[in-house]
């Protein structure tokens, strides 16, 4: 049952046409034996009528507004011709039908309806019913037009009930395909926090761990406590990379409990006085102050702030030279927090904090402006006038 269904919507013109030449068949009954003249030969005329009326039903789906003005067209011909009401003008209750369920001109539905409604008047004008007055005539019209009004009422509200699930099916794909957009915008966002928090935790501990190890091996044989001393820098270094590791694992692992029981917090602005001491213990001479009365801070704003000093200090460890110093300052302001960290270091090639650089390089300029930029702030990011470089953050309290 269901093939010869999926057959029926597959080959909608053949169906018609089945049912054109059904509809032929009983038409020409009637047009052969009832319209002859002397010599027992059919009417020719009546015979085209019913050939047209016929046709319109096979054509019906594949040209509808055509096929509505050839029935009208043959109506009237019939009212012309005194070719009276038969079988075959059935296909005008069907082309009613179809030019209303169609998406088509609204011009041609209102053909339809006003045609329908009209025929059945011009019918019991043209041939009234006999041995009745004027009250059974005006009944026999309402009758007669009961059929046409339902067949395009009908056909109005298949129209319209299509229409209605088609705009359904268009929201429903458009709420997917926003779904899905939104989805991947997550995804990207998600990729990039996980890629700076990434950046962040190993750039800067691993830098330390490479100066303590190069300086313990400068010293391993000439000053024994040194490398020793430098030795547990490099330990306690890495013990601190991994809980941060742990941390930001424990954080993509939702579904998992962590060992611990409890995660490590993240970073505040009270550890950047402990980052800048590591950074003096690996050998990088900083000048640390703060301005302001120090109070609690959102904690976005006080991560991004710890991670701006963090990569900024590991930059200048990269590539600002063996001699260089730098200087960090914290400013608390009524609706905001300022950065700004110096070195008088060879500072950074131009396209490092422009577009990010090549080959991997100046990732860490662009997780810093993507920080800034969740939070709502500024940066600005370049070479000192006098040698160098200088960064300089503006963190407001209230994300704009």
């Amino acid at each position: 049952m269901q093939r010869l269904y999926d057959f029926i919507r597959r080959h909608p013109t053949g169906v018609d046409s089945f049912w054109a030449v059904v509809l032929l068949g009983l038409a020409m009954m009637w047009a052969v034996p009832e319209n002859v003249h002397a010599g027992n030969e059919p009417r020719v005329v009546a015979v085209v009528i019913v050939f047209l009326l016929s046709l319109s039903v096979a054509l019906r789906r594949r040209a509808p507004e055509k096929m509505l003005l050839l029935v009208a067209a043959v109506g009237v011909a019939q009212l012309v011709l005194d070719i009276k009401v038969n079988v075959a003008d059935f296909a005008m209750l069907v082309l009613i039908y179809t030019v209303a369920a169609h998406d088509g001109p609204r011009w041609a539905s209102r053909l339809a309806f006003a045609g329908g409604l009209s025929a059945a008047t011009l019918s019991q004008v043209r041939w009234p019913v006999e041995d009745t007055g004027v009250g059974g005539q005006i009944f026999f019209t309402i009758v007669m037009s009961v059929p046409f009004a339902l067949a395009w009422v009908l056909g109005d509200s298949l129209r319209t009930r299509r229409a209605y699930f088609a705009q359904l099916e268009e929201r429903a794909s458009r709420l997917e395909k926003e779904r899905e957009a939104q989805s991947k915008v997550a995804v990207a966002a998600e990729r990039a926090r996980i890629a700076r928090e990434l950046h962040d935790v190993v750039a800067h501990n691993v830098s330390v761990m490479v100066v303590q190890a190069d300086g313990a091996a400068y010293v391993l044989d000439a000053a024994p406590d040194q490398a020793r001393q430098a030795l547990e820098t490099i330990s306690s270094t890495g013990r601190q990379a991994l809980a941060e590791m742990r941390r930001l694992l424990g954080v993509l692992r939702t579904g998992d409990a962590p060992e611990s029981g409890e995660y490590v917090p993240q970073p505040d602005v009270e550890q950047i006085e402990d980052l800048v001491e590591q950074v003096r213990t690996a050998g990088l001479t900083v000048d640390f102050k703060i301005e302001g009365t120090p109070r609690p801070l959102p904690s976005g704003v006080e991560l991004t702030a710890y991670r701006i000093v963090q990569e900024a200090l590991t930059n200048t460890r990269k590539h600002g030279g063996p001699n260089a110093g730098a200087s960090v300052r914290l400013v608390y302001f009524d609706d905001g927090l300022g950065l700004l960290v110096e070195d008088d270091g060879r500072g950074a090639a131009h396209e490092m904090y422009e577009d990010g650089g090549a080959d991997g390089k100046g990732h860490g300029m662009i997780g810093m402006r993507e920080r800034v930029g969740m939070v709502g702030g500024t940066l600005d990011a370049g070479p000192r006038p006098g040698g160098g470089f200088r960064i300089s953050a503006l963190l407001p309290l209230k994300p704009a």
